[in-house]
């Protein structure tokens, strides 16, 4: 029997029938990243955070008509950048791709495309953008970009992200397991909370890295006081700090079983962030299923069994973004690997 362990990649896009394209501004200092199926994926979403923006996850209700999606968008850019989705929706549009609603030839296919916002407008770029905010067009260049490779760190709607007081970035991973099904997440990492534990130093997602992936520090230094936030964000604002999320599986789920999915896996953040999910936060983690591989015989504890590895995956996602992020010049913020050296 095989051992579990990441995919080739260490990306979510292990995950068979899986692309992810980026775009980013740098004078704006802003990006979006697009989750992009091959074919329509059954998706969910799972909503903790008390400040949220999102775009269409009321449709992604499970007792609702739409239990599939075309594309899943995560956009820096706050409230400007739910127009990511709109570039993607009439790029998926251009190409005949979306929900059917009619099919007389004259009626254009109406793709489904979730999104989720993080806050990085306050972080020394150019916003000045009158009424031509660039997230439309990041939207389109995103997908147009759609691959198997990920750029880490500060990339795509992780580009102008800050988490606690270090530099956030994109991140992402993987597992394969033993009989054959994958699950990845990736995380745009702008959090309230610290992804370090007490020294500083480790990552809070420690006890789950494989292979030395984000630095291969002990648990060791994860120690910290009851009412020690450590290195969050000391002023924290509503709406200003985010870590908007998607996991991902070959495993063949229906809407209510992604939801479930979808809700285990903000035990990632949990496990990688503290705290999270708080007033200030627009925490989201969306669930897609490419619906490769039956659940088997037992359905539920199959559920739970992804819902788990699927936390895993995103706390390893998390500790992977910061720890890949270096911070521009001029940057307000340290990057991991600067503390390191200090």
């Amino acid at each position: 029997m095989s051992k579990a362990g990441p995919g080739p990649r260490n990306l979510i896009t292990d995950v068979p029938g899986l692309t992810v394209g980026q775009a980013q501004d740098e004078t704006v200092r802003t990006g979006v990243t697009v989750i992009l199926p091959t074919q329509r994926a059954v998706c969910a979403v799972d909503v903790r955070g008390g400040g949220p923006g999102t775009r269409e996850t009321d449709a992604l209700n499970p007792e609702n008509l739409v239990g599939s999606v075309d594309a899943v968008v995560l956009s820096g850019g706050s409230m400007y950048g739910l127009a990511a989705g709109d570039g993607v929706a009439a790029w998926l549009g251009a190409q005949g791709r979306g929900f059917r609603v009619s099919p007389l030839p004259q009626v254009p296919p109406s793709p489904i495309v979730p999104a989720a916002i993080l806050f990085d407008l306050g972080n020394g770029g150019d916003k000045q953008w009158g009424l031509e905010p660039p997230y439309r067009r990041l939207g389109i260049e995103a997908a147009e970009a759609a691959g198997l490779d990920i750029a880490l760190g500060v990339a795509g709607a992780g580009y102008g992200a800050k988490a606690g007081q270090l530099k956030g970035g994109t991140g992402s991973a993987s597992v394969v397991t033993h009989d054959g099904y994958t699950v990845g997440a990736l995380a745009c990492v702008n959090s309230f909370g610290s992804v370090v534990g007490g020294d500083g130093l480790t990552f809070w997602a420690a006890p789950f890295e494989i292979d030395g992936e984000f630095g291969g520090r002990s648990p060791a230094g994860l120690a910290i006081g009851p009412d020690d936030w450590g290195l969050a964000k000391g002023a924290p604002a509503a709406r200003e700090n985010t870590t908007i999320a998607c996991v991902a599986t070959d495993a063949a789920l229906t809407p209510a079983q992604a939801k479930r999915v979808a809700i285990m896996a903000q035990a990632g953040l949990a496990q990688a962030i503290r705290p999270v999910h708080a007033p200030f936060d627009g925490d989201v983690v969306f669930a897609l299923s490419t619906g490769r591989l039956g659940l088997g015989e037992t359905p539920d504890r199959m559920v739970a069994r992804l819902g788990a590895l699927a936390a895993d995956c995103l706390a390893r996602a998390v500790a992977r973004g910061v720890y890949e992020a270096l911070a521009w010049p001029g940057c307000d913020v340290r990057d991991w690997r600067s503390l390191t050296r200090a």
